[in-house]
């Protein structure tokens, strides 16, 4: 009890996963002090219940000496509260977490005492005078007993809790402080103690509630987080699977095919009736490469040439670089091989380290620009994989997305046993089309076909590479590549913004890698909030922490930035 009568003090706090107990502290006595309280003063200390065991709340609460009390979202929503927000009405559905826990923590934590000062004379023992903040009932019954409870007086009707102090807001902590305060007869409030419903607005916030997202269905994927076990099958596609989400999980350009793409492929149904011959296709690849045709072979898309490696080659020690795309390990792990893994680290940036690849690998597969790190391996790096009888297996899928297509070992032929891979999915939007190629010697080239099925690529597939190798095309992918880099840099500078995200520097690719504490829960949240991204757990060397985003145009992105600062103000 304060020294007015006032039952103590109730802090409120709303805080982003990861908040230091100090950022917490610091606004909790800052609000005290703007109250005339102390520390002394605190009763509870109220939030949000997923993050009533966050460390820095938990911490806060020991250092009050008070306890933590843990409110569903649907109680704090169903709390009126004077100073409404966008974020957490967004996430959460109240409009302040802070005020209204604490304005909840004020009412239920202070029954006790308003009972004993309250029900004083009651004729029947046990009654107890509960208070609910806007409640206008006048005469309740106990639900206990089912006895009618004392009829509540004109002094009654006015006492509740109320805000001694609005949200004051830090960094990534909201915090108000609640009292009750019963209604006396010829008592003067202090005005200093009940401060106006417009004082404390944030600057920056609307004034008026703004309409909430539509939640969308969350679809039912594999979730399974184990470190030791990774889903190798799940890919971006399934994180968009049957759902109207905004993706930023799968790694295709949007707004592709072009429409002159799509006009050659269109025009290419006519010959359906005929077998499809790739001889064209077959040479405008080589050509764009100045290699023979002999060391070319079309695919259907570059996962059928990691199924095709896994069965035609007779390897004994395959090693993959992770984290990389897992379809390769799962190729070789369906067709038998016992699968050997180099995990790059992310304290050296995911950066290949040459030296880390076992000597007698006979099989080396690395992505370059790695997905999902995004990281561009110096072209050099990954040649000194190369050794006589060892297959050197470079994923070049996005290549064609760096500008210049730097580092590139494509065309190459002084490289023993190099095989390059390449797809046409991502920049041209083809993934339903299945195309892409091989790059490699002429003996690898001839025991991959002899693999393949007859007339592995359709005449549309055939007929979509040819075009995408004319010098328009490469200009066109060239351009792509630059705009990507632009959109890249925005999305990039919008996440350092987050201090308890993180990124992996260095990103080349048309997607970056974050970090944050909780990630999948984040990936949910963001879900609800309309927007897929690409969960990290289930590349080898990653875990739950991590979440991989596609780059789009800045429109999109900077949507997509509300809803991971949405996201991270309630998750953790």
């Amino acid at each position: 009890m304060l020294s007015d009568g006032t039952a103590s003090a109730h802090l409120g706090v709303g805080a982003r996963s990861g908040v230091p107990v100090s950022e917490v502290l610091a606004l909790v006595d800052a609000c005290l002090s703007e109250a005339g309280l102390t520390r002394a003063d605190a009763g509870s200390l109220a939030t949000l219940d997923a993050r009533a065991a966050e460390p820095g709340i938990v911490a806060a609460a020991a250092a009050l000496g008070v306890p933590v009390r843990g409110f569903t979202a649907d109680e704090l929503a169903a709390v009126p509260v004077p100073h409404p927000s966008a974020l957490p009405l967004a996430a959460t559905g109240t409009a302040s977490v802070a005020e209204a826990a604490a304005l909840l923590a004020a009412g239920a934590g202070t029954e006790t005492e308003t009972a004993t000062e309250t029900a004083a004379g009651d004729a029947e023992a046990g009654t107890r005078a509960c208070r609910e903040p806007a409640t206008g009932t006048h005469a309740r019954t106990e639900p206990a007993t089912g006895t009618p409870a004392r009829t509540e007086t004109e002094s009654d009707r006015r006492a509740g809790p109320v805000l001694l102090v609005p949200k004051r807001k830090s960094r990534r902590v909201t915090c108000a402080i609640a009292g009750f305060l019963p209604f006396r007869p010829n008592e003067v409030t202090s005005v200093a103690r009940l401060l106006p419903l417009t004082h404390g607005y944030i600057a920056g916030e609307p004034g008026s509630p703004p309409t909430i997202p539509t939640p969308h269905t969350t679809a039912a994927m594999d979730t399974h987080t184990d470190s030791d076990a990774h889903d190798l099958r799940h890919h971006g596609d399934a994180e968009v699977r049957d759902e109207k989400l905004i993706d930023l999980a799968v790694n295709v350009r949007t707004n592709t095919p072009p429409d002159w793409l799509r006009e050659r492929i269109a025009d290419s149904l006519t010959g359906l009736a005929a077998y499809p011959d790739g001889r064209a296709a077959r040479a405008a690849v080589a050509e764009r490469h100045d290699l023979p045709s002999n060391r070319v072979l079309l695919t259907a898309g570059a996962a059928e040439a990691f199924v095709l490696l896994a069965r035609a080659l007779p390897v004994r020690r395959p090693v993959v670089v992770h984290p990389q795309f897992t379809e390769p390990e799962a190729a070789l792990r369906d067709a038998g091989h016992e699968v050997g893994r180099v995990l790059l680290r992310k304290e050296d940036g995911f950066r290949l380290d040459p030296a880390a690849v076992p000597e007698d690998a006979d099989l080396v597969v690395i992505g370059n620009p790695t997905n999902p790190t995004s990281v561009l391996h110096p072209a050099a790096s990954i040649a000194a994989l190369a050794r006589p009888g060892r297959v050197l297996v470079v994923d070049e899928a996005f290549m064609d997305a760096v500008p210049g297509e730097r580092e590139s070992l494509a065309g190459r032929t002084d490289v023993p046993g190099l095989v390059v891979l390449r797809s046409l999915t991502k920049t041209w939007g083809l993934a339903g089309l299945r195309i892409g190629y091989v790059l490699a010697e002429p003996e690898t080239i001839a025991a991959l076909e002899r693999t393949q099925p007859l007339w592995p690529v359709s005449t549309p597939a055939l007929v979509a590479a040819e075009a995408c190798m004319s010098r328009a095309a490469l200009a066109e992918a060239e351009h792509a590549a630059h705009r990507i880099g632009v959109e890249r840099a925005h999305l990039l500078a919008g996440l350092a913004e987050f201090d308890e995200v993180r990124t992996v520097a260095g990103a080349e690719g048309p997607f970056v890698l974050l970090r944050t504490d909780g990630a999948d829960v984040v990936r949910e949240r963001l879900r609800a909030l309309g927007f897929a991204v690409r969960r990290g757990d289930t590349f080898p060397g990653l875990d739950r922490h991590w979440l991989r985003l596609a780059v789009r145009d800045r429109a999109t992105t900077n949507r997509f930035l509300q809803a991971l600062d949405q996201a991270l103000l309630i998750c953790g």
